[in-house]
């Protein structure tokens, strides 16, 4: 068990630090929970530096969690250092922090860059930070920038920017339109779906995909009808 209270004559716990890095997936949680307990700003760049690289999900979520323990002007900066990090874990982890931090300070470094990453996870991310963080003037904004990834990745990309989309409200549907009209068959059903979980979030994404390629289909053979 991992002393939650630092060693004596050890101030810098280089025990925690060395735990946060070790082979067990439970070691590492443990240390962060400890870290997360005490609360201690010495061990940030500890946290953060792991939350690039740590490959278990649970202890990434406990890593965020002590971040978010620490106070917000010690955590912040070193988040938005990880936003332009080449490495894409540790710019996705940044974002997700910062969400659950909820410094509202923070929008301004949810670029556009970040919101068209090429890594999905981090795309996914940024969309639900962005959300998180808009302020009111802002939501257009976000919302025709959203509208730009429509039609990207597989099922669980295009699931994430519909519900990001969605959480703006009624704001989306201008941006929707021109997407509605799309020459690309994917974007226009991702845009059909998402205006249907608008109105009916009910509904579910798969069925509101599915009646979208219907209506896609339909207007393909009333084209092909009137040019006959």
């Amino acid at each position: 068990m991992i002393p939650i209270h630092p060693t004596p004559g050890n101030p810098q716990d280089t025990r925690l630090r060395d735990a946060l890095s070790a082979g067990s997936s439970s070691t590492r949680l443990e240390a962060a929970l400890a870290i997360g307990t005490r609360a201690d700003p010495g061990l940030a760049d500890a946290l953060v530096r792991r939350c690039a690289i740590e490959p278990d999900f649970f202890v990434r979520d406990m890593l965020t969690w002590a971040l978010t323990r620490l106070p917000a002007e010690t955590t912040v900066p070193r988040l938005l250092a990880e936003l332009r990090s080449e490495r894409a874990q540790a710019r996705s982890q940044a974002l997700h922090t910062l969400s659950k931090v909820g410094d509202e300070g923070t929008w301004p470094a949810i670029t556009r860059s970040l919101l068209r990453d090429a890594d999905d996870e981090v795309a996914r991310t940024a969309w639900r930070t962005a959300v998180a963080l808009v302020p009111d003037g802002e939501r257009a904004w976000l919302a025709a920038e959203l509208a730009t990834q429509l039609g990207r990745g597989a099922r669980a990309v295009r699931l994430s920017l519909s519900r990001a989309l969605v959480a703006l409200g009624e704001v989306i549907e201008p941006v929707l339109r021109p997407a509605l009209a799309s020459g690309d068959p994917a974007v226009r059903a991702h845009a059909h779906a998402t205006l249907r979980l608008l109105r009916d979030p009910e509904s579910g994404f798969d069925l509101a995909v599915d009646e979208a390629k219907r209506i896609a289909a339909l207007g393909q053979e009333t084209a092909g009808g009137a040019a006959c």
